[in-house]
């Protein structure tokens, strides 16, 4: 269990998280603990999700999980592929049965990069001898604004993902050998198995700045949930930024620390002040 520090100075007016292995198990559906625990927070102050998986992850392992309502739900930011993309919920779209997630904004690679980016990764991915002929779906995905290389697949069983490279060694190897290649985007390690390409200087820490601009809250204002802040996770470049940050163990210490944020905020909460109240986007995109 992750040791949680509640002694907060100031209370967050945005509260951000990692997705897989933070507000669920690896590319699997939310558990009804946190789901419950992620309303709570929802009734007190702003969310947001940031995760290298594209939005279908959002819907299957959130949102078809969290039965939060509309007010809910209107206080819920998800910016998938590292906030590349960021979308916020439209309850009058959700009342003329329109797609309520509108899309606010994309930073999307071009065909040729993507298309360089699939040949390389695979060309680096077989001399290393990194692809794998047993898989669970693609190994490649074109994610818009992000090309992911899953050595499983996307479908791939957690036993099977955490046993493949429990050092992170394979991972890094292919992520240096692609990256002089491609020097014009970004190579990362990303999850248990996953490499992520992108536009050069995207990251989750590019997340969260875009994050800060459209809703007008300072990084220092808001607390990031993670279970990779190590200087090798992905979720690192975020603590490197200064925002204040909470490592967590996997979804059950999430669920611990956020039954107790939410009552703290509840509890100090004053004079009819609503913490939680949607932030304006302005003209701030």
């Amino acid at each position: 269990m992750t040791q949680t520090d509640m002694s907060l100075q100031v209370l967050p007016r945005l509260v951000a998280f990692d997705l897989d292995d933070t507000l669920a198990p690896s590319k699997s559906a939310m558990p009804p603990a946190m789901a419950t625990a992620l309303r709570r927070l929802l009734d007190v102050v702003p969310v947001c999700i940031i995760s290298g998986g594209q939005m279908g992850q959002f819907r299957d392992q959130v949102l078809a999980h969290l039965d939060a309502d509309a007010d809910e739900l209107s206080r819920l930011h998800l910016m998938p592929t590292c906030g590349t993309r960021y979308y916020t919920y439209d309850p009058s779209r959700a009342e003329s049965d329109e797609d309520a997630w509108t899309l606010v904004y994309a930073n999307d690679l071009t065909p040729e990069q993507i298309r360089t980016g699939f040949e390389i990764v695979e060309a680096q991915a077989r001399r290393l001898g990194l692809w794998e002929d047993k898989t669970w779906g693609e190994i490649l995905e074109d994610r818009g604004s992000q090309i992911t290389f899953s050595a499983l697949g996307q479908e791939a069983p957690l036993d099977a993902k955490r046993a493949w490279d429990p050092t992170g060694e394979k991972k890094a190897a292919l992520r240096d050998a692609v990256a002089p290649l491609l020097p014009d985007l970004e190579v990362r390690s990303g999850g248990s198995t996953s490499v992520d390409i992108t536009l050069k200087g995207v990251d989750k820490a590019y997340g969260m700045r875009r994050l800060a601009k459209v809703t007008g809250i300072a990084l220092e204002e808001m607390i990031f949930v993670g279970d990779r802040l190590d200087p090798e996770g992905n979720d690192y470049p975020v603590k490197a930024l200064g925002v204040p940050c909470q490592a967590v163990g996997g979804w059950q210490d999430t669920v611990t620390y956020v039954t107790s944020l939410a009552s703290l905020i509840a509890s100090q909460t004053h004079d009819g002040e609503d913490p939680a109240a949607q932030v304006s986007l302005g003209a701030r995109l």
